[in-house]
């Protein structure tokens, strides 16, 4: 299918592998992807490409990997390309002399319904925050990041299931038909876009979704069920929430928390309290109830369900958290 769009697709995870898959399959020009440099990856440190090139390989499609978006040879590249539209999913941020040039303008897919959640962690953040809804933004990038212009928003519902995992997949396949839906709007001219100023919440405030440091995925046991029970939801299946074990001695092992339940009741002892009968329950005293641990991962062990868990470790009276 002859398109008069002519798109250089920029983005490196998994997660942008699905709208490009669906711009490609709908007959959409692709003059060029550009993704990161291939790194070191595993035990054996061998150089690993990065999703979106794994997919630009198998659909013969020209492939740039710049470690500089400034460098003078890059920009040239791009010009060269004679793109006139540039989109952009789970990249990193572009500098002016790119992302202002082609005529069409270059537009992102974001995770989260703008303005709410700019940043570089929306999913985890929303999770995190007990969000109960949260969706996808395409926009045209500006100066400020995640401030652009709105071309289209979907709400997406987040069920008490879910963690941060389950909801990227199905934003992920969500994103690549709103992307769809997005580009036909602009080959077609008829994009009403708006300025994100102008749908503020009314109370003004605006949740933040900056990138997440291994000091924010420490759990503090000090706190509320829900609140845990979110930051173990928010995290899980990276980078995952943790927690220290100790025992009377001071030995400290680092145990990740994947996934958990709670029950308010008033505490059954001192915040990290650890209470299990051995075999098939392990639950942690919080400020306002009990959270039940029920996948952990054990500092160089895998990841287990609780009672296959406590038929390997021995939990003593003298461990907590």
């Amino acid at each position: 299918m002859d398109r008069k769009l002519r798109i250089v697709y920029m983005g490196t995870p998994d997660f942008a592998v699905e709208p490009l898959r669906v711009l490609v399959e709908s007959g959409y020009r692709v003059v060029a992807v550009i993704t990161a440099p291939d790194k070191p990856a595993g035990r054996g440190q061998k150089r690993q490409s990065s999703p979106v090139k794994e997919f630009a390989l198998a659909n013969h499609l020209p492939i740039l990997q710049p470690t500089n978006l400034k460098d003078p040879g890059f920009i040239r590249q791009l010009q060269d390309l004679n793109a006139n539209l540039q989109v952009v999913v789970a990249f990193r941020m572009l500098p002016e002399a790119v992302w202002q040039m082609p005529e069409l303008g270059t537009l992102n897919l974001h995770a989260s319904l703008l303005p709410q959640y700019r940043g570089a962690a929306p999913i985890n953040h929303a999770i995190i925050n007990g969000e109960t809804e949260t969706g996808l933004t395409t926009f045209f990038i500006e100066k400020e990041i995640d401030t652009g212009k709105i071309i289209l928003s979907r709400k997406i519902q987040i069920l008490p299931s879910d963690d941060a995992g389950m909801l990227h997949d199905r934003l992920m396949v969500a994103g690549g038909s709103l992307m769809l839906e997005t580009l036909k709007r602009i080959e077609t001219g008829e994009v009403n876009s708006c300025i994100q100023a102008s749908i503020l919440p009314e109370d003004g405030i605006l949740k933040p979704a900056p990138k997440i440091f291994k000091k924010d995925c420490k759990i503090d046991w000090d706190t509320s069920c829900i609140q845990i029970h979110n930051l173990v939801r928010g995290l899980s299946p990276f980078p995952g929430a943790f927690s220290n074990l100790y025992t009377d001695n001071e030995e400290i092992k680092q145990v990740k928390i994947y996934k958990t339940s709670y029950q308010l009741s008033i505490p059954a002892g001192v915040p990290g309290t650890i209470i299990t009968d051995h075999k098939n329950a392990l639950a942690v005293v919080t400020r306002d109830g009990l959270i039940n641990l029920e996948e952990l991962q054990l500092e160089g062990k895998k990841r287990l369900a609780i009672p296959e868990f406590l038929r390997g470790v021995h939990i003593a009276e003298n461990f907590h958290f």
